[in-house]
């Protein structure tokens, strides 16, 4: 599966000056929620995903995403994994919460799903809300990682349909080539 190939499709490939959640500038940006919006693409990388996860031998009794960008994504992901599908939503404190009509046993095995892995800022919270909850992390598990270092994220394994480095700029850091093009917040 070319991932690229889906998102540049769903016309989710965007190229220009953008200012990411993580606080980044980058010249790249990939906006899931513009694929995910067509059942027929969410399929295909749900059920890639459940299959790469299953390939690499990741057990786990649910699948939690970070609201909002993670909710369908986990929902589809579970479906072809097999389990059930959960979400973490902020809490209003900048962390995220657990909603009272999900329940996790203590014990409980889950794989956090991301679209796309930057920083993993937003998928940590989901993780760490999910463990305060009781539940422990097997893996987390994303579209696209992003990170210019290959590897587990902060000792969780990661498992991604692929790896698009895309360069990224704090913000004292942007290049003038870069700068000169107007900026869009996502």
């Amino acid at each position: 599966m070319n991932v690229l190939d889906l998102y540049q499709q769903a016309g989710a490939y965007h190229e220009g000056h953008f200012l990411l959640a993580s606080g980044r500038h980058s010249p790249k940006f990939l906006q899931s929620t513009t694929l995910l919006q067509h059942p027929h693409l969410t399929e295909q990388i749900g059920q890639a995903l459940a299959q790469r996860l299953k390939d690499t031998g990741v057990h786990a009794d649910l699948l939690i995403g970070p609201a909002m960008g993670g909710v369908v994504l986990a929902y589809e992901t579970a479906r072809h994994y097999g389990t059930r599908a959960i979400f973490a939503e902020k809490d209003g404190h900048g962390g995220m919460k657990i909603r009272e009509a999900f329940t996790i046993k203590p014990g409980e095995t889950f794989i956090a799903v991301e679209d796309v892995l930057t920083t993993g800022g937003s998928v940590l919270k989901a993780v760490r809300a999910a463990e305060a909850a009781g539940g422990h992390c097997a893996a987390i598990a994303c579209i696209v990682d992003r990170r210019p270092v290959e590897g587990d994220l902060e000792g969780y394994p990661l498992v991604s349909l692929t790896r698009l480095v895309f360069d990224t700029y704090a913000p004292d850091e942007v290049p003038a080539w870069l700068a000169a093009i107007p900026l869009q917040e996502i």
